[in-house]
């Protein structure tokens, strides 16, 4: 059997902290993909202030987690503010967006 090759396997054994795997970036959006498997992808996001993700659909369900600041999310036209700590489900085949009113990171997990 091939072993799938992921940024997981280079932390492995290792304690860190999700936020500290990804750097803010002045205007941008940045995301580093741990995993991206047949049945699951996990990223992690840091947005600068005013950045977004327009709105969009997805063919799976999806998990964000807010890891550090505050980020205001569109789910079928209900807007959510969340902060660190709390999470949201983002159900498939609806739309939804992610709005940065200052910087925070984010943890995605898409089941597939």
């Amino acid at each position: 059997m091939e072993k799938d090759n992921d940024q997981l396997d280079e932390l492995s054994g290792e304690i860190f902290e999700l936020e500290d795997l990804i750097d803010y970036q002045k205007g941008a959006v940045v995301s580093r993909t741990l995993v991206d498997k047949e049945n699951v992808t996990l990223t992690v996001f840091a947005f600068d202030e005013n950045q977004t993700l327009s709105e969009h659909t997805a063919p799976h369900d999806a998990l964000l987690q807010v890891l550090d600041g505050t980020a205001k999310i569109i789910i079928d036209e209900n807007e959510y503010t969340l902060e660190e700590g709390e999470t949201i489900v983002m159900p498939a085949e609806v739309p939804h967006a992610v709005e940065a009113e200052s910087r925070f990171k984010m943890f995605l997990t898409m089941v597939k």
